[in-house]
């Protein structure tokens, strides 16, 4: 639909031979002064301004942008395309798949459901480390994703089909972000003969890492991507825009990662959820774009919704070296100029204006790691030993957080089983120190291979290359494959005990290490490839050896993982593992050395040469220079343009795959991967009344930053578990359970996993990790959660939970909405949210509250043993969005407590989404209407 053109901004550009049309910001007083992204979104307004949900006023709150006042204005932005990857989009297909049928049932034409904005999808979490540590991990590894997935894929070819504009990268191929920046970024979009900022929201938070092209985007649950795919637009305030000016450069010694785990801590201290980052000052034009992008991935870990660098000669060099045609190249070069979105240090470029400020020297960051159990954590790598003594004793203690590190959970008496073995009663423990300090509790194994040794608290069990904020950059790709070959020429070998592997973002690394003949160097330390995807970061971990599983598990012991990815929370990278610290590509080869987290690289040795000389780890440290050097002589255009030539038709197993056709899907009954789920039933044309709340019942009592880890279901399935129950009642054999993310298609099994972690800590029980509630419905005894659910929903009893400050951070878990749904839960207190999360509530038709400023459940004296009503919902009903509602909270004893909940229901548009009941109901009724 053509723009109403209100700003008089439609033109032309030429670029060569071609001419594009294009909307031009200087018609809109202001514009020269914007921030590069709040360019990107006045574009996206002046062309799809349609008079109604997009005005000229709308286009002059932007153009004339107060950077100090709080967010208040309201926009629509519509995304240019959607990227998904498999876990979230396989439930995105399931949702439009069931649109389709239930389209048909209001009376609609069910091939309306269908992407009206180009949408991709990347599968890419789905591959396990089963196998690894031998030359045919890669294949094997693959072969076990297919056979286990095999159900899944071919309703994923099945939708490559059945809906336009929908593409697939099959299996095997890499990482969606690092693909994304590699190949499916355009920098600068053209659709029917308009040219424009390429925008991108995606089903993963990381999403983000296109940012270091100049993309504007971000992670949405999957039900927004579905909604943007179905061409409603991002309902969103103008927001507050952080300055983070650089200068400087990296020193030897210091990599990328470090930079990207400084600037975490930084702007995770400062402040930055809700408002978008952008990058300028001198320092820009010498960060490579390789290290844009990892700061760009790692946006959620700040907490911003975007982290973005403009377009310059960097932007354009990498879009020339990863195999983009030169009319591409110069479309954005001229595009990026005549918009004033061209990054320059002249006087010709007036200063951007910015909400706030912050800068870093790059040339005073330091080798550092994160954890051991948020990203933000960051600790200098000369004191990673203390910090790693100083947090142990809380993991074997199994108080985690209580000493050295800020605690996610108030702290609560722990159970019996919740010390560590020998320590419950005054005896002695069984956890001794080692005469240094800390903890020790010596454990002999014998492999199946025959391989002994001893393992003890801190070892490092997992050391793994893996996920996409590291895997992309050739700069510590390279490091660490260099510093392995320094290694195994030294004479250095990896610790029996540690799980090692490599899982790269695309082929192309695949490609400069065998150009630079490196493989053979990390295969010697056990760094095979392991697969393209996600794999360690995201919990695809896989098992440890059965031998050391079984002696962690038996003798309670505190090890570790060592990674190079985004993510350490809790209970995510492996069940057997409780400290997880975030590290580069080199540190991780440096700690598999090692062997443990209890290791000063400064003052000792990983190891001695051959000739009985100890060696350092300063010793085998590459220097930048080689590194540079390296890469320049290893990478090439043509790796790109090979690698990505025929990226969607994928291997002879997924073509093969035998696909069912048809405008809607065949569900077969006895599926347990992709199931029809029960959003629709029973909906009507038109939406009932929003209606108060009474009579409602804790299901959740928990603390300060619980994650979309902590709620929606992943990683594997326990035997023993609802879930798991679930499975074994449907045929289906334990080995074959597969994870959470892999049944994101099945809502029976995601609504029992939902707040399923083993890492959950629900205060209503003392000193209970995992899934557990009390059922006051059956008179307070403990129970799962999914089975309280159960009993409530017979009883007629709604349901709430109440949390602590930054509630849903993490991932873009769409399930952690749709499970929090779906088990009854119709409305959720807590003191602050992460932002993808609360949006997501309310897509699901979730009501999101806020307890007064500086007040909390324990504040207000509430134990959770309360039943909730909440009154002044039903003001919905009248168009408005009332400020507050009023929570009265009932004791036992009958004594009430009451306040004012502030409602999280931020826009207009949010406000329709919660009438509807979801988003998806609303859009249904819309392309009904």
């Amino acid at each position: 639909m053509a723009s109403t053109n209100s700003f008089d901004a439609h033109g032309t550009l030429e670029v060569g031979e071609q001419s594009y049309e294009i909307y031009r910001l200087r018609a809109v007083e202001g514009s020269e002064t914007l921030p590069y992204s709040l360019k990107v979104l006045l574009e996206n307004l002046l062309r799809t301004e349609d008079g109604a949900n997009i005005t000229a006023d709308h286009i002059r709150a932007l153009g004339g942008w107060d950077e100090n006042a709080d967010p208040e204005t309201e926009i629509q932005f519509t995304p240019a395309r959607v990227l998904m990857q498999d876990f979230t989009g396989v439930p995105c297909v399931v949702d439009l798949a069931t649109m389709r049928e239930a389209m048909a049932d209001l009376g609609g034409d069910p091939t309306k459901i269908n992407p009206l904005a180009p949408a991709e999808l990347v599968i890419d979490h789905s591959v396990q480390i089963d196998v690894f540590g031998r030359s045919d991990a890669f294949e094997r590894n693959v072969e076990i994703e297919y056979e286990r997935n095999g159900e899944r894929y071919k309703f994923l070819r099945w939708g490559q089909t059945a809906f336009d504009d929908f593409k697939v990268v099959p299996p095997g191929t890499g990482i969606v972000h690092q693909v994304n920046i590699e190949h499916l970024a355009r920098t600068v979009m053209v659709r029917d003969g308009v040219a424009y900022p390429d925008t991108c929201v995606g089903t993963d938070s990381h999403t983000t890492m296109v940012n270091g092209l100049g993309v504007l985007g971000w992670g949405v649950g999957g039900i927004e991507a579905e909604a943007a795919m179905l061409g409603q637009p991002v309902s969103m305030l103008i927001p507050r825009v952080v300055g983070f000016k650089l200068s400087g450069s990296i020193p030897d010694g210091a990599t990328a990662t470090d930079v990207v785990l400084t600037i975490t801590e930084m702007l995770r201290e400062h402040g930055a959820v809700g408002k978008f980052v952008e990058f300028y000052g001198e320092g820009v034009s010498a960060v490579p774009l390789a290290n844009r992008a990892t700061i760009g991935n790692m946006s959620p870990e700040f907490g911003s919704t975007c982290a973005i660098f403009p377009i310059d000669e960097v932007t354009l060099d990498y879009l020339r070296l990863t195999g983009r045609s030169e009319q591409q190249v110069a479309l954005v070069e001229a595009y990026a100029k005549e918009q004033g979105m061209w990054l320059t240090a002249g006087p010709d470029q007036p200063e951007a204006r910015y909400s706030e400020y912050l800068e870093l020297d790059l040339s005073t960051v330091v080798p550092s790691i994160a954890g051991p159990k948020r990203p933000q954590d960051r600790i200098v790598l000369t004191g990673a030993k203390q910090a790693f003594r100083e947090v142990l004793p809380t993991y074997v203690g199994h108080e985690e957080g209580s000493d050295g590190i800020a605690s996610d959970f108030p702290a609560s008496d722990p159970s019996p089983q919740g010390l560590a073995e020998g320590m419950d009663g005054g005896s002695e423990p069984a956890s001794t120190g080692d005469g240094n300090g800390r903890p020790s509790k010596k454990v002999a194994v014998t492999t199946a291979d025959g391989a002994s040794f001893e393992i003890d608290h801190g070892i490092v069990s997992i050391a793994s290359i893996t996920s996409c904020t590291n895997t992309s950059n050739p700069s510590v790709m390279m490091a660490a494959a260099m510093l392995a070959k320094n290694a195994v020429e030294k004479g250095l070998s990896v610790a029996p005990w540690v799980k090692t592997s490599m899982a790269p973002g695309s082929k192309v690394v695949t490609g400069y290490y065998e150009k630079a003949g490196m493989w053979p160097y990390l295969e010697k330390l056990g760094f095979h490839l392991v697969g393209y995807g996600c794999t360690t970061c995201i919990g695809n971990s896989g098992p440890l050896q059965d031998e050391i599983s079984q002696a962690i598990q038996d003798n309670d012991l505190a090890v570790v993982s060592v990674l190079s990815g985004n993510r350490n929370f809790e209970g995510r990278i492996n069940p057997d593992v409780k400290m997880n610290y975030l590290a580069s590509p080199p540190l991780v080869i440096a700690y598999a050395l090692a062997g443990t987290m209890d290791f000063d690289f400064d003052s000792e040795p990983l190891g001695t040469s051959e000739d009985g000389t100890e060696v350092f780890l300063k010793d085998i440290w590459p220097s930048p220079d080689d590194v540079e050097r390296t890469i320049a002589e290893s990478i090439s255009t043509k790796m790109f343009t090979e690698d990505y030539a025929d990226v969607f038709a994928g291997d002879e197993r997924w073509r093969s795959l035998d696909t069912p056709e048809g405008d809607t899907f065949a569900w077969e009954d006895d599926s347990t991967y992709v199931r029809k789920p029960p959003y629709f039933e029973g909906m009507g044309s038109e939406p009932e009344p929003v209606s108060d709340i009474s009579g409602a019942r804790v299901l959740a009592l928990l603390g300060d930053s619980v994650t979309t880890d902590h709620i929606s279901p992943a990683g594997s399935i326990k035997g023993d578990s609802p879930a798991g129950t679930y499975l074994a009642e449907h045929g289906v054999e334990r080995k074959d359970f597969n994870s959470y993310g892999s049944r994101r298609g099945n809502h029976e099994v995601m609504i029992r996993g939902t707040f399923a972690n083993i890492r959950l800590k629900n205060l209503l029980l003392d000193g209970v990790e995992g899934g557990f509630t009390r059922n006051f419905a059956a008179g307070g005894e403990q129970s799962s959660i999914y089975d309280a659910s159960v009993a409530y929903a017979e009883a007629g009893t709604p349901l709430v939970v109440l949390a602590g400050t930054e509630y849903g951070s993490g991932s873009s878990r769409d399930w952690a909405a749709k499970g929090t749904a779906l088990l009854g839960v119709r409305a959720v207190i807590a003191q602050s949210y992460e932002r993808i999360h609360r949006s997501n509530l309310i897509g699901m038709g979730v009501l999101p509250l806020q307890f007064p400023d500086g007040e909390s459940a324990e504040s207000l004296g509430l134990d959770g043993t309360e039943t909730f009503s909440v009154t002044g919902v039903e003001a919905l009903n009248d168009g408005g969005i009332p400020r507050t509602v009023a929570v009265l909270a009932t004791a036992e004893d009958g004594t009430e407590t009451s306040f004012d909940a502030v409602l999280r229901i931020d826009t207009p548009g949010e406000a329709d989404y919660y009438r509807n009941g979801g988003i998806l109901q609303y859009v249904l009724r819309s392309l009904v209407g």
